[in-house]
């Protein structure tokens, strides 16, 4: 392939202020200088992004003060160089990863990103369906076998695992993983036709309504109480039925953002609090940051023998401003099924 890149602008999408999304300079078509890798650093050739709420609520809420500030934090692309201490690919490798929130995004051409971080690409699906899932799937995965202490593979480790918004990006995750990887019985929230079955599709057994009371659907389903919640919205305002349902010495946790709640309702039942945050290793360049790299290795190797598949549900088209736009609206709507893709440039 011509190497013209190194020298030239490279195409991306950035803010230069924070405002409403139907603004049309709410995100802008930029030029920027290709990123140098760092010694551990990839250079990606960005195919496919995919957006998540955590774009538009750093939009939102960090405004950059008229510099040009790209988001973007899922992306599979092609290995175009390496720094000088990469150990773990090579380039031409085909990868996938979810990048670091204290770093440029993955809204532009090239991308540079630390090796530890990212996964090879499963190669039974596009780039546009691998891009769905690095984010999600790292935050599902750390959920449920590092925070919350399930062990992969035990399928007879019964119990029950409530999982918030099973249609979502993460919500449909965590259902699949837990259906394929533990013994456990998966009740996700939906409330629509099409998220109920697209639920079920991603392997929920049981489906209540978040719009209505959650004890009374759930005892319906679970007499004794649930084992687990993985929250992934609205966890203050469903703390106190959270403590109703769970069972003595359960487990909730969150990913959501909010403010203080009464954290004492969970007391009498001895019940253990956890936040997830999948940006944590790269943010605090934890000793075990590699962890993300086999994580990732270890969904496509799923993906790749059939036991998980792609959330990917709506392709956008190319990676531009208005593409862009187009996605934040998508999802700040706050009905996205699975996820939303873009896919070159």
């Amino acid at each position: 392939m011509s190497e013209t890149w190194k020298t030239t602008p490279m195409p991306a999408v950035a803010y230069l202020k924070s405002l409403p999304i139907d603004d049309d300079e709410s995100l802008l078509d930029v030029e920027l200088p290709v990123p140098q890798p760092g010694p551990h650093d990839l250079l990606v050739q960005v195919e496919a992004i995919a957006v998540n709420p955590v774009d538009y609520k750093v939009r939102q809420g960090n405004d950059p003060g008229g510099e040009p500030k790209v988001l973007g934090w899922d992306a599979a692309g092609t290995v175009v160089a390496v720094g000088e201490q990469v150990e773990l690919f090579e380039v031409g490798d085909e990868v996938f990863y979810a990048g670091a929130i204290d770093r440029p995004g993955t809204n532009s051409r090239f991308h540079a990103v630390d090796e530890r971080i990212v996964g090879r690409k499963p190669s039974t699906l596009s780039f546009g369906e691998a891009a769905a899932l690095p984010l999600t799937s790292l935050t599902a995965w750390e959920g449920l076998f590092e925070r919350l202490g399930l062990r992969e593979g035990a399928s007879e480790e019964t119990g029950t695992l409530l999982v918030t918004a099973a249609a979502g990006g993460v919500g449909s995750m965590v259902a699949q993983l837990a259906r394929a990887l533990t013994g456990l019985t998966v009740i996700g929230t939906a409330s629509r036709p099409e998220t109920v079955e697209f639920a079920r599709r991603m392997g929920v057994t049981h489906v209540v309504d978040h719009h209505r009371p959650l004890p009374e659907q759930v005892a319906e389903v679970a007499p004794g109480g649930v084992d687990h919640i993985f929250g992934t919205a609205g966890t203050d305002r469903n703390l106190a039925a959270y403590a109703e349902i769970l069972k003595p010495f359960g487990q909730l946790l969150a990913i959501d953002d909010f403010g203080p709640v009464e954290i004492g309702l969970l007391k009498s039942k001895s019940i253990s609090f956890h936040w997830e945050l999948m940006f944590t290793r790269s943010l605090y360049r934890t000793p075990d940051q590699a962890a993300q790299h086999h994580i990732l290795n270890r969904i496509a190797a799923l993906v790749d023998e059939g036991v998980l598949r792609t959330t990917a549900t709506r392709d956008l088209g190319t990676i531009n401003a208005a593409h862009l736009r187009e996605a934040h609206r998508v999802l700040e709507s706050g009905a996205t099924i699975g996820k939303v893709t873009l896919t070159g440039f």
